[in-house]
């Protein structure tokens, strides 16, 4: 049974002549008792409603620590798909780019090769146009020496 401020100031005792306490101390030690209650009453109420705080502090703490993981993690876990992420296409720019770079010299070995193949087509065109000319100034010549031998035989 619990005891409250009220019930120990409502409290009586019997009186019994004869070798009794004296009530005036009785009930003078009472009413220090129950203010003595009562101040600790208080100071547990006081105590419990610092505690309720303090738990709902620590409840509230408790889930900004959890959300603070939860996005520590969903961070780091955004970080890695990004790492990842740019990896792979770091990677694909560099197989684009030696593709395009593999293009580039087929393409100037080709040239390469088309510009050697007109270098020996135009040297031999060359050759021919030096034989034709040459054909045709000794062809000239000899209508020269055949114009002289026919004037001198005339």
């Amino acid at each position: 049974m619990r005891i409250t401020p009220l019930d120990i100031q409502q409290k009586t005792f019997p009186t019994q002549m004869l070798r009794g306490f004296e009530q005036e101390e009785v009930y003078s030690f009472l009413e220090l008792v129950r203010e003595e209650m009562e101040e600790l009453l208080r100071e547990n109420a006081s105590l419990k409603e610092q505690l309720s705080r303090a738990d709902s502090q620590l409840q509230e703490f408790n889930n900004m620590n959890s959300t603070l993981r939860d996005t520590l993690v969903t961070t780091q876990q955004m970080v890695e798909e990004y790492k990842a992420n740019s990896r792979k296409e770091a990677d694909l720019i560099i197989r684009e780019a030696e593709s395009r770079a593999d293009e580039i010299i087929k393409a100037a070995q080709e040239r390469a090769v088309k510009i050697h193949e007109d270098i020996v087509e135009l040297k031999g065109i060359r050759r021919h146009f030096k034989e034709e000319v040459k054909r045709l100034i000794e062809s000239h010549m000899k209508m020269i020496e055949f114009d002289k031998e026919r004037e001198e035989a005339e």
